[in-house]
């Protein structure tokens, strides 16, 4: 097949299932493979790391001068990306606040015990809809401290941006996007309204610690806050849903594993590593050259599209062992799962944290558990890729 369609054949949904040996055909294509539309796909792993920490790479969607709003700081580049940043991980992490993420292991697991309680045997239950979806929303919305009843409203919002941001080959994308402009606006001045219900009365969240900073110095702007905000909403569930749903389908597909697994529980940290590397819940990231440049002998115009495939990259033999294989126990596990360089993901210890505890209180109903439907619906978001419904018989 022609390789210039390879991001068209990678992104259409009929791939969902199994986009795996269509990023092999792209390691094979060579390592920088134009597309019909005019980008340039990436699926080695050693250019995608490379190419990830390359300053002339930017994330900036404002580099081919198409958006004229400022994006969140996930779409920043140095040095306004790691200003927003730090300021974003103040009330979140360390040095700032180191107990945070660890302080939330008790409510993660209670959360998770109560979400467990009907999956009883002879039921059946949609592992997305009754576990891996409302574990991270109920986690988020905690630390941001948003109302969990709220959580219609935003997931209509939430769904929107989602669509707006996958990858899509150059075709009418205008539809989408105007929905995750709108979808935006409307999700940030709903949390900016309930960060100032919080001014000068502040509670334990994350908003009101950013709504009640002393320091003048250190104050996000009401757009900055906005834009923040939204981002740690969404990136707080939607990736931590697929990194559950991903886990639990590949736990039932390979039953053997599940039962080491159940045997020696202390592999399963190394296990949601490897999950990340298997089965990641972000396939595709967007560079933006800021100057020509020549990659691997192919020259790159300023301003292009390069999308790297980072669950490609997953995936090089060049990189791991029998990188098809799931291995629980794999030593040497340096994968691209929560991306790397500067916008290595920024919520990735609270994602482990829920994987632990959702994988782990999940391994005892999977093990008598079966697959209703294999491969189950996906989403239609090919970068954002993972069960849209997981539904199984215990």
């Amino acid at each position: 097949m022609d390789s210039a369609t390879l991001l068209a054949r990678i992104t259409d949904y009929a791939s969902r299932p199994n986009p795996y040996p269509l990023y092999a055909e792209l390691r094979e294509a060579g390592p920088v493979v134009p597309q019909a539309d005019g980008s340039y796909l990436i699926g080695s792993y050693h250019h995608i790391a490379a190419l990830l920490h390359d300053p002339r790479m930017s994330a900036d969607p404002r580099t081919r001068g198409e958006v004229t709003h400022k994006p969140p700081f996930l779409r920043l580049d140095d040095p306004e990306h790691h200003r927003l940043r730090t300021l974003a991980m103040r009330p979140f992490g360390p040095p700032h606040s180191p107990g945070r993420v660890d302080g939330m292991r008790g409510e993660i697991d209670r959360i998770t015990e109560e979400l467990l309680e009907p999956f009883e045997a002879g039921h059946q239950v949609d592992i997305v809809d009754d576990f891996a979806y409302p574990l991270p929303v109920t986690v988020i919305c905690r630390l941001l401290g948003v109302p969990h009843e709220d959580e219609p409203l935003f997931r209509a919002w939430s769904d929107a941006i989602v669509a707006a941001a996958d990858v899509r080959p150059d075709d009418d994308s205008a539809e989408p996007d105007k929905g995750g402009d709108q979808a935006r606006m409307e999700l940030g001045g709903y949390l900016l309204n309930l960060a100032e219900q919080r001014r000068g009365t502040p509670g334990e969240d994350m908003l009101s610690a950013f709504v009640n900073e002393p320091d003048p110095a250190l104050r996000l702007t009401q757009e900055e806050l906005a834009e923040t905000a939204v981002l740690l909403l969404i990136a707080g569930h939607e990736t931590t849903v697929n990194l559950i749903a991903n886990g639990a389908l590949t736990f039932l597909r390979q039953p053997e594993q599940l039962d080491r697994l159940r045997r020696e529980p202390e592999l399963l940290p190394r296990a949601v590593e490897e999950l990340l590397r298997y089965e990641p819940p972000v396939h595709m990231r967007e560079r933006i050259p800021h100057a020509d440049v020549d990659v691997a002998g192919t020259p790159i115009p300023r301003g292009a599209s390069v999308i790297l495939a980072l669950a490609s990259g997953n995936r090089d033999p060049e990189r791991f062992p029998d990188p098809d294989r799931f291995d629980p126990a794999r030593q040497d596990n340096q994968h691209l799962g929560f991306g790397s360089g500067i916008h290595a993901c920024y919520g990735g210890p609270l994602a482990r944290v829920e994987a632990y505890a959702a994988l782990g209180a999940l391994l005892p109903h999977l093990a008598t558990a079966s697959l209703v439907q294999d491969p189950p619906p996906y989403r239609q978001n090919a970068m954002l890729r993972g069960p849209r419904h997981l539904p199984v018989r215990l």
